[in-house]
């Protein structure tokens, strides 16, 4: 691998002194304009989904900073930044610069390709990779338009692209989808050279096909609420037939390097010992008492003194953390482990404290400190809190002088982490399971379109397909019957559609003091699905399973199924101080929902407008609102 990347950057090289010396102007003034190297088509291909793996000062700007904290994949770190609607110019625009150069190298496979038909001078293997690479590149440009919006879909063609609008780019995507499947020899042979070249799937052209119209099915389901005919059309056609991705080894996922700096090292930096990825208060408060497996089953004997009873709230800490925020969790602190859980949490997420697991993510030395104080508001330590053990999330936003008054909760050791494994370059980055296939059948069936599967089974199916992955088959069965709500009103049991009562009874004691109490905590309301009234209905379920099995890895997808559906439940930034850039959250809201309390996009970056003022215009045209965070791409919720 480390010789084809070698020779994928010296290719790149070659393909940007060529550029610079054919059409300098052109692309000093727009980086989607054509570049013309003559060089083998699966060179470009492997360059392009190499680059998109992301390096690590690229991840930790768009994937970590932007995509997780919109997915709520995990906490936002970096000041909080993207989850208070703020933008940060340099991070898009290192995004948008090595994005145009992965869309260049697969446009430029394309042309190659194309050129040596034409010639005469193709492999028998030619075609095939161009269908290859127009997959990709379905893929590319959806990954690009779903974080800014509107783009060119006839970049790289040696002429100034004009930018289309979402919909367009969508309807052009998916078209290249069908139409590169269709065209895709399934008999052909590989030289192992060629197999070489594709980091995915080693040229295995039936498993392109599946990676097609899965993402297809994708694709479809972006439409659902805007473009209801055309999401079912292609959806049905894309998912006839049964040829998707539907187990492990048809998995579109990229093996990463260890102990490297480049596109192929983790994605969550093992080498960043600033950045603990702490849980997310959404994935918390979605994984917590869901599915009726208990931690005492899950965990070894020197855990077992810590876990609660299910009915154990925590310690009150009302002057110390945020409650100006819908989080059911606000003012509270579990001073011990959560009675059940969902199994996967703890595969993805450390225990705090627990140093001397290998997977624990203690990186040149941090994270291991456990302890803090808890102060009174003249700054007066009045409590030393002991985070051993226990399992919070921090909920994001502006905890005003609250910050300074509870060290533990911005203490990443004091938190679950994500779990090394995730971090040290020894995995694969996933960019599409076999249980999103199900999960977007289950969806399609509880709609009413025709599939070939049921909603139920596929519901289930996509369930068993993450568990596998995570390794916790074992508790399945226990699992889909269970009809325990999560702190958000969800169950997991597809047959269990009952509402969770208005409030239920939990235990706590009060922080300072330690005098006991029970509260009557109630169920948060999402107005963003269905008025607020609807918590454990088919739907909610459905995505519930399906932003518990895409993390990790998918924060991108997470976030896209909130923008178009609202669901599942994200609580809103704590607002102990107003943000400037939500200015529509305010002291007296918070506990309702509503789309301007999110960040909806991603900015175009300055030098787009700068060095383009024409096509910066037309693609804000496009866009249809301001080029801002808040504003709604067009299959969004509006």
């Amino acid at each position: 691998m480390k010789a084809i990347l070698k020779k994928s950057c010296l290719v790149l090289t070659a393909t940007m002194m060529l550029a610079s010396c054919k059409k300098f102007d052109e692309m000093n003034n727009n980086p989607f304009a054509a570049s013309a190297d003559q060089v083998q088509t699966e060179y470009f291909i492997n360059n392009s989904i190499i680059g998109a793996q992301q390096d690590p000062g690229l991840s930790e700007r768009m994937f970590i900073l932007y995509w997780v904290p919109g997915g709520r994949g995990q906490q936002d770190e970096d000041g909080e930044t993207f989850s208070q609607g703020s933008f940060v110019d340099d991070w898009a625009s290192e995004y948008y610069r090595q994005s145009s150069q992965w869309q260049n190298n697969i446009n430029t496979a394309i042309q190659i390709g194309t050129d040596q038909i034409a010639k005469g001078t193709s492999k028998p293997y030619t075609n095939n990779l161009i269908q290859v690479a127009r997959i990709w590149r379905a893929y590319l440009m959806s990954e690009f338009s779903d974080t800014f919006g509107p783009m060119p879909t006839d970049a790289f063609q040696g002429k100034n692209p004009e930018f289309q609008d979402v919909k367009t780019v969508y309807y052009f995507a998916l078209a290249e989808l069908k139409d590169a499947a269709s065209k895709l020899d399934l008999a052909v042979a590989n030289t192992d050279v060629v197999k070489k070249e594709d980091p995915a799937y080693g040229y295995d052209y039936a498993k392109w096909r599946k990676y097609a119209n899965s993402m297809r099915m994708r694709l479809a389901m972006r439409l659902s609420e805007v473009d209801a005919t055309k999401a079912e059309a292609e959806f049905k056609d894309a998912a006839n037939g049964g040829d998707y991705i539907t187990d492990a080894a048809d998995m579109f996922a990229i093996q990463e390097l260890p102990n490297s700096y480049n596109p192929l090292s983790s994605v969550f930096r093992k080498e960043s010992s600033w950045m603990g990825l702490p849980i997310s208060a959404t994935y918390n408060n979605l994984a917590v008492g869901l599915g009726s497996v208990k931690s005492a089953d899950q965990l070894g004997a020197d855990y077992q003194a810590a876990i609660k009873p299910a009915d154990w709230l925590g310690q009150r800490y009302t002057a110390q953390l945020a409650t100006k925020t819908n989080d059911p969790m606000a003012g509270y602190w579990l001073n011990g482990l959560p009675n059940t859980i969902d199994p996967r949490a703890y595969k993805i997420f450390s225990i705090p404290g627990d140093i001397t697991n290998a997977n624990y993510p203690a990186i040149g030395g941090s994270f291991t400190t456990f302890t803090g104080p808890i102060k009174d508001a003249s700054g007066a330590t009045i409590k030393t809190l002991n985070a051993k053990y226990t399992w919070n999330a921090k909920s994001d936003g502006n905890w005003g002088e609250k910050t300074a008054l509870n060290q533990p909760i911005v203490t990443n050791g004091c938190k679950p982490l994500t779990n090394l494994v995730y971090r040290n370059g020894t995995n694969k980055r996933v960019f599409f399971g076999p249980w999103e296939t199900y999960f977007l059948l289950a969806e399609a069936a509880e709609r009413g379109w025709a599939t070939p599967v049921s909603a139920k089974t596929a519901y289930e199916t996509g369930i068993s397909k993450s568990f596998e992955y995570f390794g916790t088959s074992a508790n399945l069965s226990t699992y889909l019957a269970s009809t325990d709500y999560n702190r958000a009103g969800t169950s997991v049991n597809w047959d269990n559609v009952t509402e969770p009562p208005a409030t239920h009874m939990m235990n706590y004691e009060d922080g300072i003091s330690g005098v006991a109490g029970t509260v009557a905590v109630a169920y948060p309301k999402n107005d963003l699905y269905k008025s607020g009234m609807v918590r454990n209905d088919h739907l909610t379920k459905i995505i519930t399973q399906k932003y518990l099995a895409q993390l990790p890895w998918l924060p991108l997808e997470t976030w896209s199924d909130h923008r178009r559906l609202g669901l599942p439940f994200f609580e809103n930034p704590a607002v102990e101080q107003t943000m400037p850039d939500l200015p529509a959250l305010n002291s007296g809201n918070y506990m309702t929902g509503n789309i301007k309390f999110l960040p909806q996009r991603v900015k175009y970056p300055s030098n787009l407008k700068n060095s383009n003022a024409a096509g910066y215009n037309k693609a804000v045209a496009a866009l249809g609102g301001a080029d801002a965070v808040l504003t709604p791409l067009w299959w969004a919720q509006h």
